[in-house]
């Protein structure tokens, strides 16, 4: 049981931090193997509408623009579950996260219900420090990508710097349960 933990911050001791290492320890407890994977330490560029404005990610369902996203598409494939986790600015996902999001869903969501994501569990995690503003609006945003791409929405945790004592135990909770539930379904 394998769960990936996708975070998409520049800061490695902030909120956003906090939480990816929440959601780890989470996996952790109910026995998956769990690993954070830092978008930000990796080269995963912005999708290039290749071609006509649909390159191989809609005929072959991969990205033709060489990077470090195709090695992490294929973890993704490979992992039971996911927990997607972002610092939001201005109400959405980081860049670093749109980046991969877009990249992804444009791969797996010309899929239908053969994505590679279909039913697999995610959990979105949006950390807001500063004014504590647009949790919700980068939750929705999420949310959709996560039904584009077909997975199963687990749940939407939306976190602020004031809420974080209450939210990381949240984050942990719900990392623990789906790695249980999901366990629990592969080993039936």
């Amino acid at each position: 049981m394998n769960v990936l933990v996708i975070s998409s911050s520049p800061n490695t001791d902030g909120l956003t931090a906090a939480c990816a290492a929440a959601a780890v320890e989470g996996a952790r407890r109910a026995g998956a193997q769990a690993e954070e994977i830092r978008l930000n330490d990796l080269q995963v560029g912005i999708c290039q509408a290749c071609d006509d404005g649909w390159g191989t990610c809609r005929t072959e369902h991969a990205c033709q623009v060489n990077d470090e996203f195709q090695a992490l598409h294929t973890r993704v494939l490979e992992a039971d579950a996911l927990v997607l986790v972002t610092p939001v600015y201005y109400g959405e996902m980081s860049e670093r996260a749109k980046a991969f999001a877009d990249r992804l869903r444009r791969c797996e969501g010309t899929r239908g219900s053969e994505s590679g994501l279909a039913d697999k569990p995610v959990i979105a995690v949006a950390a807001a420090g500063g004014s504590g503003n647009g949790t919700i609006t980068c939750l929705a945003s999420m949310e959709r990508w996560i039904q584009h791409v077909k997975g199963h929405v687990f749940d939407l945790i939306p976190v602020k710097r004031w809420t974080r004592k209450n939210k990381l135990t949240t984050i942990r909770e719900a990392a623990c349960t789906m790695a249980r539930e999901t366990l629990e379904k592969k080993t039936a």
